[in-house]
């Protein structure tokens, strides 16, 4: 679509409704993360302030079907949110050494039930809260499920969002998770996965959100961070803005999440974000990076990953759209971006 046509809310709102009642048949090899569509789903409507065009009520009671609650704790198990049926035993079951609550699905979930504005003191949190540390790993990361995965800033970043989303830090070391977190901080100043790989826009994101939800940052401020946050908030700013040759916001208006790639619409949020929390927003070219995004929009409505990409995919649908409620697109709600979730959830 050609940037000059506008932004099309009403076609978005309609490809988000078409996403809640069906997913296309090219999302079945991603069955396993259907939670994580439906937060996309249904975050999206919110941010297009079309929430009322699902039913609140029915996607509560779907979200909770995934919780995975026994009655009895077993040590070393993490009891969290299945990320669809395929990972999900009945409830008469103990759960599967393989098969169980992930941390991702877990933040998720929380994270939609907290959109529609469900009421959590009708939760019992209690298993997340005393499971959780048994993903915190002894350097401070977190792996997704019990039986062993790959550890890094993403789980921190869900660990933190759980912690915040139901009010109870009982489930993570923060002192631990913010040594791991400064650990993976690079020498140009952005956040790899893990210790010592490349800085990337996502990477850079869950760190800078984690501090900020942990307490280490506050909001807006590009200059206090607390003493013992101890990263380096002048390096990473040169690198989310990076004014000199190499442009983290590139000659399209598009954000790079890596130096010398592409711009990607996901990245529009992932870079804007850190900036956000960081209070640094204004320095960006507003216009030039609302031209990107339209350029990105379908004509079916929707996002496409790139430009000359014509479909649209729902990953890239929802961070257009989180992007351009920072941008501050009429008519949109933006995010608490912090967190994932608007700043009124539940109206």
């Amino acid at each position: 679509m050609e940037s000059g046509e506008g932004f099309d809310r009403e076609r978005h709102v309609f490809f988000m409704e078409m996403m809640y009642e069906l997913l296309p048949s090219e999302y079945e090899s991603e069955e396993i993360n259907r939670i994580t569509l439906a937060y996309f789903v249904v975050s999206g409507l919110d941010i297009l302030g079309s929430l009322d065009r699902v039913s609140k009520d029915q996607v509560a009671r779907w979200v909770l079907s995934f919780y995975s609650r026994p009655d009895v704790l077993e040590p070393g198990t993490f009891y969290g949110f299945h990320g669809s049926r395929t990972s999900q035993h009945p409830a008469n079951k103990a759960v599967s050494k393989y098969n169980a609550g992930h941390l991702a699905s877990t933040y998720c979930a929380l994270a939609i039930l907290k959109t529609i504005g469900y009421d959590f003191s009708n939760f019992d949190s209690n298993a997340i809260s005393a499971s959780m540390q048994y993903l915190q790993q002894p350097n401070g990361s977190f792996i997704p499920i019990h039986c062993g995965a790959e550890s890094d800033l993403r789980f921190v970043y869900c660990a933190a969002a759980i912690c915040s989303i139901i009010n109870d830090w009982r489930g993570m070391d923060k002192e631990k998770a913010k040594n791991y977190i400064i650990s993976c901080q690079s020498y140009d100043g952005g956040f790899g996965l893990v210790p010592g790989s490349e800085s990337h826009g996502g990477a850079t994101y869950c760190a800078v959100a984690a501090l900020r939800l942990m307490g280490y940052i506050e909001e807006g401020r590009a200059t206090k961070f607390t003493e013992s946050s101890m990263i380096d908030v002048a390096l990473l700013l040169e690198w989310a803005l990076q004014p000199n040759f190499f442009q983290r916001q590139a000659s399209d208006g598009g954000f790079q999440g890596r130096s010398n790639k592409a711009s990607d619409t996901c990245y529009a949020f992932w870079v804007l974000g850190v900036l956000r929390i960081l209070g640094a927003h204004q320095f960006i070219d507003r216009e030039s990076l609302r031209s990107f995004l339209l350029s990105c929009q379908s004509k079916w409505g929707g996002f496409s990953k790139f430009p000359e990409l014509q479909m649209p995919d729902l990953y890239h649908s929802y961070y257009g759209l989180a992007a351009f409620g920072l941008v501050g697109e009429l008519g949109l709600t933006p995010l608490q971006v912090e967190l994932g979730v608007t700043m009124n959830p539940g109206t």
